[in-house]
């Protein structure tokens, strides 16, 4: 779980998700001291277009530190995610950076042997609940889900349960 002013590397499957979520990145601000965004996840917010969900709140969440150059990636990290996911992990090595916000199975998978600390969309929602940011988490699963983000049974039973 996350803790307030730690740095972060995240994906882009959380920034879309923390938008759906609660309409802002600003969850992100309030936990963390820095939230680094690889310019290959940039990419990947951005892909859809302007009128794309989530990127009004990504592009307005001008205190990201959004990267300007792709990550040299190691080629076992490019061979095994996909293109965000293996430059959160490259990103967060390079730079020294423990903690990594990704969503994907494969990606946690990776992390954890990379020794990479871990979040996720949900972590963080409940660790800015529980230091106080004001988050229902029933309604923003429900907006995650409308917004057509799958969150396995489980994931929602442990969120629920907190």
């Amino acid at each position: 779980m996350p803790e307030r002013g730690q740095v972060l590397v995240t994906n882009t499957t959380p920034l879309i998700s923390l938008a759906a979520a609660t309409g802002s990145l600003e969850v992100l601000r309030f936990l963390y001291r820095r939230v680094v965004v690889p310019l290959e996840v940039a990419d990947e917010v951005r892909a859809g277009g302007a009128r794309a969900f989530g990127v009004d709140a990504f592009e307005g969440a001008d205190w990201l530190d959004v990267q300007k150059s792709p990550v040299p990636m190691v080629p076992w990290l490019q061979n095994s995610l996909d293109r965000g996911e293996a430059a959160v992990i490259q990103t967060a090595i390079t730079m020294e950076i423990p903690l990594v916000c990704i969503d994907e199975a494969a990606g946690r998978r990776v992390a954890r042997l990379c020794n990479l600390s871990l979040t996720g969309s949900i972590g963080v929602l409940l660790k800015a609940r529980q230091l106080g940011y004001p988050v229902s988490m029933p309604a923003a699963m429900q907006r995650m889900r409308d917004h057509g983000i799958w969150l396995s049974d489980r994931v929602v039973q442990f969120a629920l349960s907190q």
